[in-house]
Parts: C-alpha cells; structure tokens; sequence
C-alpha cells in the first residue's frame, strides 16, 4: 500500500478520539482502519460494496 494514501477521518468519530475510523478511497477499492492503531493493515471493500454499506449505517446512526 502507497505511504501516500489520504485518509479521511469519519464525522462520526467522538471529538476525544475514543471511536475513530478512516477511509481511504482508491481507484479500486475502499479502505477501512482504526485510527488509533494505523500500523494494522486495514481491510478493503469494493466501490459499490461501499456505496451500498452507507446508506445502511446512515439509518442508524443517531444524531
């Protein structure tokens, strides 16, 4: 995996950094890692399998 990867933290992280995921979007595939432990490899999904997961945790995350 490139060292250049550009992570993006999730909004729905708590602000003290207790619950943090970051992904990274890549030509072919998505990847998914704990922030707080970014020397574990992080697990990859496809585009659509992405495209499909957010809708779902969109309805049930509570604002």
């Amino acid at each position: 995996m490139s060292l250049n990867t550009e992570w993006t933290k999730s909004s729905y992280s708590e602000g003290s950094g207790n619950a943090c995921v970051e992904v990274a979007h890549r030509s072919e595939a998505v990847l998914v890692r704990d922030s707080k432990d970014v020397g574990l490899a992080p697990f990859q999904v496809s585009g659509d399998a992405w495209a499909s997961f957010l809708p779902f945790v969109a309805s049930r995350v509570s604002l």
